[in-house]
């Protein structure tokens, strides 16, 4: 197992893959070398961050469609999952898919690999729930739109997205990341395509890197 710092190494490989200008390239090689044993990926838990935990407490899926977009290692997916929901949960990355596939040996979550930026067509305006934890922050800024509108268009009439994400203030640089987190318009840019802001919670967490995580709630009438 490597000694070097997992979120050291993680934007290391950011950085070679944005210098390659395939920015999306070191989440593959990440899960590539965890798969070997050669390093840790830094989100790698066994639960869902707690700002998205909290959010969930009395809610029950009743079989409703979910879709979690950036599974990685399935964590809030089979969260989802035990709540009730109909879960399908999908990450770019081969490797990843691997990983999650082993680990939840027999899960109910559907796991699919997909390009968030190039989804499968049937999923527009598919799901009942949509939540998107962390992924938009780990793409450099210049696919934040893009990004942002693909989540949006996930989510079905009467649907809900939660979005829990990094910020930043407005005069706050976006830094060299990962991740590169969102500023306030960005979050407020989920709604749009008749998807309407709900409410949008600043939470100081010191564990984010400016110590502050957004969480957002949008639903489609």
């Amino acid at each position: 197992m490597t000694e070097i710092d997992p979120d050291e190494h993680a934007g290391h490989l950011a950085a070679d893959a944005i210098a390659e200008r395939n920015p999306t390239a070191w989440f593959e090689r990440l899960y590539a070398e965890a798969n070997r044993g050669q390093a840790i990926v830094p989100w790698d838990r066994e639960e869902p961050h707690e700002v998205v935990a909290e959010w969930f407490r009395g809610v029950q899926g009743d079989g409703r469609r979910a879709l979690v977009v950036g599974c990685g290692l399935g964590r809030d997916a089979e969260f989802v999952a035990r709540l009730g929901f109909a879960t399908t949960a999908f990450d770019w990355a081969p490797s990843a898919l691997d990983a999650v596939r082993r680990r939840h040996a027999g899960s109910s979550v559907r796991y699919v690999q997909a390009d968030l930026l190039d989804p499968p067509a049937e999923w527009q305006h598919a799901f009942d729930f949509v939540l998107e934890s962390l992924t938009v922050q780990s793409l450099p800024v210049s696919m934040h739109g893009p990004a942002t509108a693909a989540v949006r268009g996930f989510v079905a009439p009467g649907g809900t997205l939660l979005v829990v994400a990094a910020g930043r203030d407005d005069d706050a640089p976006a830094g060299d990341g990962p991740p590169w987190p969102l500023l306030r318009r960005e979050i407020d840019a989920f709604a749009g395509d008749g998807l309407q802001r709900v409410r949008v919670e600043a939470i100081t967490d010191p564990a984010a890197p400016a110590g502050l995580r957004w969480r957002a709630e949008f639903r489609r009438p």
